[in-house]
């Protein structure tokens, strides 16, 4: 038994913020950014929306494409690093809002990676007959914990989410053939929000040192992202008998243009099999994944049994690559 996608869905708030609006508000100019990172907007939520909120339009379109009733879901997992609270979950206020009694439901806290994490742990519950359904989300409002006073960061980042929902199948030429996850806690200082946790807990003077905004070393993400991207997209490869050659489709987290360049270089994968959105929203950490899968999968990509070579890499770091039969 393998988990199948029967529905996707996205969503990305209306407010869309320009480069030309960014070279207002820091030291940047349009062409800088698109040159290093291929980014010309993103979609910012609105004072009112949540995560959970962004969750819920994502999740409505996914059931709706894969007709399944929300009070019928048996399990909900979100991928976010940005939920509406500390607690509960993000899942746990979706489900309140679908009007579901049913599924058990709860975040992931994988940041770019997390929707890959999230569907891997839904994956194992459909396959094994545990449950008869999922809902599997990737949502990120990460404007929320951007500086804005940040050139290196506050360019790259938008809010948006996306959603799948999953069944089960006894096709073995089709669903999750595999995926593979990996960590490097070690380089965590590379990528992380160092402010609102227990080793930090808020302060006026940790709002004062912007420590409860994102922090990245660019060019040392940029280092492990190729190397680890490619490493795990050749493991989830020879896991499944596969070259990447055998690749219909690549559906990758949109972080940098650069990245997705290079990774799909060394793999030897044309940039025509990967679907690239992150011109219009950049990274929207979890909620890439999902977001990207549906806009391909709703422009007809897909065919039953096409090869989709998924990966993601974000802060902890966390990573990851698999190999899905549409």
């Amino acid at each position: 038994m393998r988990s199948l996608i029967v529905g996707t869905g996205s969503y990305a708030p209306s407010r869309i913020l320009t480069n030309a609006e960014l070279e207002k508000m820091v030291d940047t100019t349009d062409q800088w950014i698109v040159e290093r990172t291929g980014i010309r907007e993103r979609h910012i939520a609105a004072p009112e929306e949540a995560t959970s909120d962004l969750a819920y339009h994502a999740a409505t379109r996914a059931l709706e494409q894969a007709r399944l009733d929300p009070k019928d879901v048996e399990m909900i997992v979100v991928g976010t690093v940005t939920p509406d609270m500390p607690f509960p979950s993000a899942a746990a206020v979706l489900q309140g809002r679908l009007g579901n009694k049913k599924a058990f439901a709860f975040d992931v806290s994988a940041a770019c990676a997390g929707s890959l994490y999230a569907l891997s742990i839904a994956d194992r519950y459909v396959a094994s007959g545990a449950v008869k359904n999922a809902l599997v989300l990737g949502a990120d409002t990460l404007t929320r914990i951007t500086d804005w006073t940040d050139r290196n960061t506050c360019i790259l980042f938008g809010d948006g989410a996306g959603a799948v929902v999953l069944r089960p199948t006894d096709d073995p030429r089709r669903g999750i053939q595999s995926l593979h996850l990996h960590t490097d806690g070690a380089t965590w200082p590379i990528l992380h929000q160092p402010g609102g946790g227990s080793r930090h807990p808020i302060s006026q003077k940790l709002i004062d040192d912007h420590s409860h905004f994102v922090k990245m070393n660019g060019r040392e993400v940029f280092k492990i992202a190729v190397r680890a991207l490619e490493d795990s997209s050749l493991e989830a490869l020879a896991a499944n008998g596969m070259t990447t050659g055998d690749v219909d489709f690549v559906i990758a987290h949109q972080a940098n243009k650069r990245i997705l360049d290079a990774t799909l270089d060394r793999l030897e994968i044309p940039a025509s099999k990967c679907w690239m959105n992150l011109e219009k929203y950049g990274n929207t950490s979890a909620a890439s994944v999902p977001t990207t899968l549906d806009e391909a999968n709703r422009a007809g990509w897909f065919k039953p049994g096409s090869s989709i070579l998924v990966m993601a890499i974000g802060g902890g770091m966390a990573w990851g690559a698999g190999i899905i039969r549409w």
